[in-house]
């Protein structure tokens, strides 16, 4: 029948209308139980303990009310939204947390509401759904198929829950897909490329995954992509060049936490719209590209722990909107994630611990004219030449901390333009003069320039005003923009890791100052601290230890003391003299924490000290204090560490100490003290530490101290002792009772003591009892000369280097067959640097007579040293490791890349190394022989941070008078510092020094 013809039917022409609209009617009461079914069945299948889905249910007959649900015509839903309390890194702490999730974040419900169980197949019976949004709750298991079947769904936000399960390499629905956010989750293997039909992709996240390989071309291919966030995965390979084919529209682009190795492609230059830019925590390598100075929108640059070399591009400065820039980092910005009580795993996380980010030059002066600079941070990346002076641009800047470097100068008397500046951190370079009053030190949170050689006297810094103070807290109110997301981040770190302890509860804050290890001279200078910082929950802490300061104590350093929560106050290793004020209590009873260890000070330790009722911490050992230990001092309840070592005190221990039951550290050693021990010491039940040797203590031991379980250092030697031992074990070690004529150990019988042991007892944990000494003192009857360190040090190298690099390959789980050094069919000796010979692997073994034990020259546990004369007036040392099948080659690959690039006057030179899986893990380190001197090879336990240059102990950057001794340990820096010996002797006892050997330098 045709169309035209209906005209003339009109009783059928109403009969199809009737039928039409019956049907559209019918259609949507259909589509509106349906849709409400749905619902139920989806709140059947989960549990809601929290009660977060109570309004569902048939008291509420209405499903378009129900919570977390929105219709569209027809009471369609088009729209689930049930956002939880959780506990993803991205929603739970964001103070702690603020740097994941760029352009998606989005607030969590407040405490524990979220619901729990597997993701059921039921919402994908909405078929108008357009956003299934459901993050930060616990749902598990794998997305259902029907899910990635759905039609018209725009926006698919699961972050933060407990998804497992692969993506899947084909789907057929998902078309319209603008939002995908599956990130901190547990979804495993690659990306697969059916993604890529998701054609209309505007943010795809990914993050805190499991995902491996590589990141595929086709995240090119999105053109609407505006963030791309892949953080915190498994993924390898390089960042594909095809980045930048379609990337104007990126705004974020978060690869960070992975594997990925190479260089920054510059294509990446074509995404001028690119706000953030987060790399760090990779093994990335070569040089920055120059264009990254096309980004002109650029806002973030994070390029930190990675291997980064050359020198800092000066088209940076062409990024005229940046704010944040990270180019090193000693912190590790992986989150300790088991603090959140989640579940998320530790292992995929386990990336190098340090920062090997060594840079050539200094910070280009155009960098530090960027007026929008918020923060620069580059410590430890081995910047050298004079401090750059063009700050006069810096009204923005608010962090800057180039500690740990090369840097000679003055403090620039431009950061008087500085006015937001609170954080300052120039420790540990070479810098030196005297210090400006036109520094707003009063206005700073931190303000560290310790370990330079400053002179002169701390003045008494002018200000105006201070900025207002930021919350640490994260944005409350939805607006999050990258530049305060990383300052709060990194001025919740500078609290945290403070390296002070005893500073108060979690709702203090610290304000530090740090003036320590210089050689500033004068009188203690006044409370440096703006009365805008001063408060209730403020903690201000002055720490000018290791200086020439000289005059009374506390003069008027405490002149504010009054108003603040609490004060922490370091001037030990000074000139201070005269005696402990009586009214010290008076003036400052919030003193938190007093080390006035090794100054002048004299007389007796006044009755009022006992009234100093905050006092955690206080140490006054090393002066020549007199008189009696006041009684009072039982009254200081809170107290954790006391000593009163090296002075002249005398008569008796006063009972009272024993109801110091927080005491952990209690060091007496080296006075006069007489009379018995008090018995109630076994009271304290946290002491960790008791130090009571060098006295004219006598009676017997308190059998009760046996009970103290905690105590694990102690010492009551030389003293008139009598009387049984302690069975404690942790007590029974024979030279904690020498020099007691009336004691006997039953374990052994001991030579006469040493010099040490007869005088003054060294660090211990939580003590400061020891003075500096001499390197005669310290050694013993000789010091060590040049030839006994060069041996040593080689020997200790050798084997701290490759310990490291074998535990750094059973730990790391990625095995990348595509590494250049894998395989089985090459066995090439990757060069670093041409020394005029070919190098094979064949040479090598030809070299060493196969490794014929004639030619070793020392042995240590994870492998033997050899020599070997490559070619005529060529002698090299080679170690080969004796382990299993390599794994994580290419991580191992970058270490020692980055080994053989590092450039020194005084640093060894790694000529190169071989790798393969066919030999039995062969390595080789190639070390020149320099013409008439020797080269001993130093590298330091990780978490020390310092190396032996010519005979100092020093950080990666200068000098560090550290106060403490430093030991070789099982880590290694990649920075591999010399110590030289001219003559011939001392080369022979390096060659032929064995590996393995622990060496223990005292202070310096």
């Amino acid at each position: 029948m045709k169309w035209h013809h209906l005209h003339n039917h009109k009783p059928l022409k109403l009969l199809i209308l009737l039928s039409i609209l019956f049907s559209a009617q019918n259609g949507a009461v259909w589509g509106f139980d349906s849709d409400k079914s749905a619902l139920l069945e989806f709140k059947a299948s989960i549990s809601d303990p929290y009660r977060v889905l109570s309004s569902w249910g048939s008291n509420n007959p209405n499903h378009c009310s129900w919570a977390g649900v929105s219709c569209g015509p027809g009471s369609r839903v088009v729209a689930l939204n049930i956002t939880g309390g959780g506990n993803s890194l991205s929603c739970a702490r964001i103070a702690q947390f603020p740097l994941y999730g760029f352009g998606i974040r989005r607030n969590c419900l407040g405490g524990n509401r979220k619901i729990l169980g597997k993701l059921s197949a039921a919402v994908a019976k909405l078929s108008e759904l357009k956003i299934l949004s459901l993050p930060f709750n616990e749902l598990s298991g794998e997305i259902p198929a029907e899910i990635w079947g759905m039609g018209k769904l725009q926006v698919l936000d699961l972050e933060g829950n407990l998804i497992s399960g692969a993506l899947p390499s084909q789907f057929s629905g998902l078309r319209k897909l603008k939002v995908l956010n599956l990130g901190f989750n547990k979804i495993f293997g690659g990306m697969p490329s059916s993604l890529s039909n998701c054609t209309g992709l505007q943010v795809l996240s990914l993050a805190g995954n499991q995902l491996n390989g590589s990141i595929p071309g086709f995240v090119g291919g999105f053109r609407d992509l505006s963030g791309l966030h892949l953080s915190f995965n498994l993924l390898s390979g390089s960042i594909p060049v095809e980045i930048g084919d379609n990337c104007g529209k990126m705004e974020h682009l978060e690869l960070s936490g992975n594997y990925l190795t190479g260089g920054i492609p510059r294509e990446i230059a074509k995404c001028s719209g690119l706000k953030t830019l987060l790399l760090y925590s990779n093994l990335l390598e070569e040089v920055l590209p120059s264009e990254l100075g096309q980004l002109s929108q650029l806002q973030v640059m994070d390029v930190s722990r990675n291997n980064f070399g050359g020198p800092i591009p000066p088209q940076i400065s062409n990024c005229t909107s940046l704010s944040i820039l990270v180019l090193a980092n000693s912190w590790n910005p992986l989150p300790n994630v088991s603090s959140l009580g989640g579940s998320y795993s530790m292992e995929k996380l386990a990336l190098p611990v340090d920062e090997y980010n060594f840079y050539e030059g200094t910070l280009p002066d155009e960098i530090t004219r960027l007026s929008s600079l918020r923060m620069v941070w580059v410590p430890r990346a081995m910047l050298n030449g004079n401090f750059p002076d063009s700050w006069g641009s810096c009204s923005s800047l608010e962090m800057l901390n180039l500690a740990e470097n090369y840097y000679l100068g003055e403090i620039p008397v431009s950061f008087s333009n500085c006015k937001k500046l609170r954080f300052l951190d120039l420790s540990s370079n070479r810098l030196g003069g005297e210090i400006s009053d036109k520094v707003p030190v009063p206005c700073m949170d931190v303000f560290d320039i310790s370990g330079n050689h400053f002179s002169g006297s701390i003045p008494r810094f002018s200000y105006e005003s201070c900025a207002p103070v930021k919350s640490l807290s994260g944005d409350s109110a939805g607006t999050y923009d990258p530049s305060s997301a990383y300052l709060a981040y990194f001025r919740y770190r500078t609290q945290l890791g403070s390296l002070l302890p005893l500073s108060g509860d979690g709702d203090s804050f610290l304000v530090l100052h740090n003036f320590g290890s210089n050689n500033l001279s004068g009188p203690l200078p006044p409370m440096p601290i703006a009365s805008e910082r001063l408060g209730s929950q403020t903690v201000y802490a002055f720490l000018a230890g290791r200086n020439k300061l000289s005059g009374t104590f506390p003069g008027v350093l405490l002149e504010k003391c009054a108003q603040v929560k609490g004060v922490i106050v370091n001037v030990s290793y000074n000139e201070l003299f005269g005696q402990v004020p009586t009214e010290m209590a008076t003036v400052c009873k919030s003193l938190i924490l007093l080390d006035a260890s090794k100054n002048r000070f004299s007389g007796a330790l006044p009755p009022s000290i006992g009234n100093l009722g905050s006092l955690v911490l206080l140490n006054l050992s090393w002066n020549p204090l007199q008189g009696p230990i006041p009684s009072s001092l039982g009254q200081l309840k809170d107290i954790k560490r006391l000593s009163l070592a090296g002075n002249n005190l005398n008569g008796s221990i006063p009972a009272s100490l024993g109801q110091l039951y927080s005491l952990e550290v209690l060091d007496l050693s080296s006075n006069s003290l007489s009379s018995e021990i008090p018995e109630n010491l076994a009271n304290l039940r946290n002491l960790t530490v008791l130090l009571l040797n060098n006295n004219k203590l006598s009676g017997q031991i308190p059998s009760e101290l046996r009970n103290v379980s905690s105590i694990s250092v102690f010492n009551v030697s030389f003293n008139n002792l009598s009387g049984p031992l302690p069975l404690n074990s942790n007590m029974n070690q024979c030279n904690s009772f020498l020099g007691n004529p009336f004691l006997h150990c039953p374990v052994s019988s001991l030579s006469s003591p040493s010099a040490e042991q007869q005088g003054i007892v060294g660090n211990s944990p939580g003590t400061a009892s020891s003075p500096p000494s001499t390197p005669r003192q310290q050694g013993g009857n000789r010091s060590l000369n040049s030839v006994e360190i060069a041996s040593i040090t080689s020997a200790a190298a050798v084997f701290s280097v490759f310990f490291a690099l074998v535990v750094l390959f059973f730990y790391t789980r990625k095995w990348k067959p595509r590494s250049r050094v894998s395989g089985t069919a090459r066995k090439e000796v990757i060069v670093f640097n041409d020394i005029g010979v070919p190098l094979t692997f064949e040479n090598v073994v030809r070299a060493t007579g196969s490794f014929n034990a004639s030619n070793c020259i020392g042995n240590g546990g994870f492998g033997a040293t050899y020599k070997a004369e490559i070619a005529p007036g060529q002698l090299v040392a080679i170690k080969r490791l004796a382990v299993g099948r390599f794994q994580g080659v290419q991580q191992f690959d970058a270490e020692i890349k980055t080994l053989g690039r590092l450039r020194h006057p005084n640093l060894v030179t790694l000529i190169g190394y071989h790798a393969s899986e066919t030999e039995i893990s062969v390595v080789l380190f190639l070390r020149e022989r320099l013409q008439h001197r020797c080269l001993g090879v130093y590298a330091t336990a990780a978490g020390a941070s310092e190396r032996v240059l010519h005979g100092r102990i020093v950080g990666r950057g200068p000098a560090r008078r550290s106060g403490g001794s430093a030991a070789l340990g099982s880590g290694v820096h990649s920075g591999l510092a010399v110590d030289k010996a001219d003559d011939e002797a001392g080369c022979k006892a390096a060659e032929t020094a064995t590996a393995g050997v622990v060496l223990g330098l005292g202070k310096v």
